[in-house]
């Protein structure tokens, strides 16, 4: 069996030409077309979310550093109440000291004062107690 071309072929050429030209009109172009509006659509959320993640990356770090600058400022803050509160207990152990070393000069020059009144009372009386004394021991009265 032996092949031989004729004028068949060249409708076949053409045919498959022309459905070729059809398919690539009605089938493959709107593929096409889709596809690279999927594609542009696709990289635009790609930029989108790329975007998006940098924003939030820089936020992230904007926060930790805001949140970094509170806790030094909440530190540098306490370390100045505590310096504060520390000078403010000094001049308040101090006025309690004064206070309290007046009260006693107070307290000591009154027993003092009460000391010596009562030496002087007793000296005052000392004859009187010595007599008695004296005659209680003797028997007798004395003069």
């Amino acid at each position: 069996m032996k092949i031989s071309p004729d004028i068949t072929i060249v409708f076949q050429i053409a045919n498959f030409l022309v459905l070729i030209f059809l398919m690539n009109m009605i089938v493959y172009k709107p593929i096409r077309k889709m596809m690279n509006e999927r594609k542009g659509v696709v990289d635009g959320l790609s930029g989108d979310i790329e975007g998006a993640l940098t924003g939030a990356a820089d936020r992230g770090k904007a926060l930790e550093a805001g949140i970094a600058a509170a806790r030094s400022k909440g530190a540098a803050a306490k370390e100045v109440l505590a310096a504060e509160a520390a000078e403010k207990e000094k001049e308040l152990l101090a006025q309690i000291s004064a206070k309290a070393a007046s009260e006693l000069a107070v307290l000591k020059a009154k027993i003092e004062n009460e000391a010596r009144e009562a030496k002087k009372g007793l000296e005052a009386e000392i004859n009187i107690f010595a007599s008695a004394i004296g005659e209680k021991i003797l028997g007798r009265t004395l003069q």
